[in-house]
């Protein structure tokens, strides 16, 4: 039988097999055996690194940093102050800090972004806000951070001289009133 899990029973003579279906009340092996997700609630509050290996959400208060290796899921009434590095982040809250999503950046219609992002893909629904820089890269997010597209400070202001051009107006007044 296909997906069951064997179980084995010794006797003082003799073996014997057992099959039993491979379940977790409705639910198959394999996906009793996944990994589960890593939830900051609502109510909690947590500061420091946060080191997730696969999926994870925050729907609480977090500051720091977070290192995400799956989806990370930013909650509606989530408040995050940190600097993000996933595969792919989703925003559904308040982000104050910058973000690398080599995957994709989702900011959702409640979401609200307040920093520089560098990103694989960026979707952001009517309603999203950003406030920074977003530099999508979709040949894939390098590890060297990107230098600042505008430096106003080190570049000096560019002086033009313009050059009067004859009144042509004047010239035909001159001409008709010879006429007149």
């Amino acid at each position: 039988m296909a997906g069951a899990l064997e179980v084995q029973m010794v006797e003082a003579t003799s073996v014997q097999t057992l099959e039993a279906p491979a379940t977790n009340g409705e639910r198959d092996a394999t996906a009793a055996g996944e990994a589960k997700t890593t939830v900051l609630a609502r109510d909690d509050e947590f500061n420091g690194r946060l080191q997730v290996k696969g999926s994870g959400q925050i729907l609480g208060h977090f500051s720091g940093q977070v290192e995400c290796d799956g989806d990370l899921y930013i909650g509606p009434d989530a408040h995050v102050e940190a600097d993000i590095r996933g595969t792919r982040v989703t925003i559904s809250g308040l982000v104050r800090g910058n973000i690398v999503a080599i995957s994709r950046l989702k900011i959702t219609n409640t979401g609200r972004l307040e920093g520089d992002a560098r990103v694989g893909a960026l979707v952001v629904l009517e309603g999203g806000v950003h406030h920074g820089v977003i530099r999508v890269h979709p040949e894939g997010v390098p590890e060297a951070k990107d230098t600042a597209i505008v430096a106003s400070a080190a570049r000096p202001a560019a002086v033009v001289t313009l050059k009067t051009l004859p009144n042509p107006v004047g010239r035909v007044r001159k001409f008709w009133g010879e006429f007149f």
